[in-house]
């Protein structure tokens, strides 16, 4: 089919893309290939611990139904049944999806997140698509056709996707990517190899090229909502009327979209959850590999290095800088730390601060994820161990940032929403 033609072809983009970029932080060297149909892995085989296979199997037992939308076909009954809220929508322009021909400025691909799934709706797409977080396999992609049909059902989609997103800057394995380009007027990317990829440590000025960003961050300056117009400056940026934008509706039909807006605070959080999920995935995968190969002696140092890793990422401990506050227009601001639990004093690790960091309390929510618990136990114990030193010492280097009131507010609020602790984290408690 040609799509199937198209997605290979934006998928080496992609690929030149972000290896090019991350080859310059040792990201290749620091997580070399994975054979993802080793044994105890199995990635291509079934996946049904992800809420997208769990929806489908519903489907199947004749236990709910979708309903189809005149204007946005299953899209609003697929976010509610996933429990993905609408506020989290986020605009991308860039052609930078297997249905690239579809994006451009003028009708940018809507994405959707929980903590759990994403899900991506390009208008007069041939079809939805679906990224889940599958306890055993990682991340799971899927489509779902777009014309009404009598039976929906959600199709599992690997080469097309892995051909974007299984690279070094996923770790190496079936992983979230945000990225960042240098856009041309009509969305086409002016070099593939330009690509930045996203997250928490990204700096503020190198983010959201290729999208649209609603909401206020003061001085700090960002890429979005910008183009680069001139092919003698084809690098260049023109930022004008680009930076605290509160409003979209000068610059395509809004209405076409089930949200008025594509919020910073929503792009802020999912492009946390991108490395997470994938540190996680890679941590769990090289362990069950270990566990299996009967290597785990061997192992152990390797294990030190990946736990290292995904600690400090869960601390926020190289977070970009922020200089300015910043406000989102959605509700997605209000609406996210509601889903989280909250300890004796009303505390949550879902909390924002948007002052000076993502989060009032630096330590990842996902810990309460499904992938965090259901880790091989040698990963999860020494996560355990690592952040337990972390918050209980004076911390210095990577963790100099990370004060005494942020390490016992941590603390507090873990040992009264994690309820599957080691005990030896609440033997200190006052």
């Amino acid at each position: 089919m040609q799509w199937k033609q198209l997605a290979a072809a934006v998928g080496t983009l992609c690929i030149i893309g972000a290896a090019a970029l991350w080859a310059q932080h040792s990201e290749a060297a620091n997580y070399p290939y994975v054979p993802y149909d080793h044994p105890a892995i199995n990635y291509p085989g079934p996946a049904t611990e992800n809420p997208v296979a769990k929806l489908q199997d519903q489907l199947t037992r004749g236990q709910l139904k979708l309903g189809f939308d005149a204007k946005w076909g299953y899209l609003p009954s697929v976010l509610k049944y996933l429990g993905v809220n609408t506020d989290s929508q986020m605009l991308v322009f860039s052609k930078t999806s297997f249905q690239a021909a579809k994006i451009s400025p003028e009708m940018p691909r809507a994405l959707y997140f929980n903590d759990n799934v994403g899900v991506g709706y390009v208008q007069n797409g041939d079809v939805m698509e679906f990224a889940a977080l599958d306890t055993k396999q990682g991340v799971v992609f899927y489509t779902m056709q777009r014309a009404k049909n009598k039976q929906p059902e959600f199709n599992r989609a690997n080469q097309e996707c892995l051909n974007c997103h299984l690279i070094p800057g996923t770790a190496y394995v079936p992983g979230l990517l945000a990225t960042s380009v240098i856009p041309r007027p009509d969305g086409s990317l002016r070099f593939a190899a330009s690509a930045i990829l996203v997250d928490s440590r990204t700096p503020f000025e190198q983010r959201w090229g290729g999208w649209y960003v609603t909401g206020t961050s003061g001085t700090m300056q960002h890429r979005g909502n910008a183009f680069a117009p001139n092919p003698d400056r084809p690098s260049i940026f023109d930022f004008n009327n680009t930076q605290n934008i509160t409003r979209l509706d000068d610059r395509f039909n809004i209405g076409a979209y089930l949200a008025p807006s594509s919020d910073i605070v929503a792009l802020m959080t999912l492009e946390h959850q991108t490395r997470i999920f994938n540190l996680l995935t890679r941590t769990a995968w090289e362990t069950r590999i270990a566990v299996h190969d009967g290597k785990l002696d061997a192992f152990k140092n390797r294990l030190g290095y990946l736990t290292d890793e995904v600690v400090a990422y869960m601390l926020f401990a190289d977070e970009a800088r922020m200089s300015s506050p910043v406000k989102g227009v959605s509700s997605f601001t209000r609406t996210f730390p509601e889903r989280g639990p909250r300890d004796h004093r009303g505390r949550s690790l879902r909390d924002f601060d948007l002052e000076t960091r993502l989060f009032r309390y630096p330590l990842s929510y996902m810990i309460y994820n499904s992938a965090f618990d259901a880790l091989p136990q040698p990963a999860k114990g020494e996560i355990y161990r690592k952040l337990f030193s972390v918050l209980t010492s004076k911390p210095d280097g990577r963790y100099a940032r990370l004060c005494a009131e942020d390490r016992e507010a941590i603390l507090e609020i873990v040992r009264d929403t994690k309820p599957d602790l080691p005990d030896y984290w609440r033997s200190t408690e006052k």
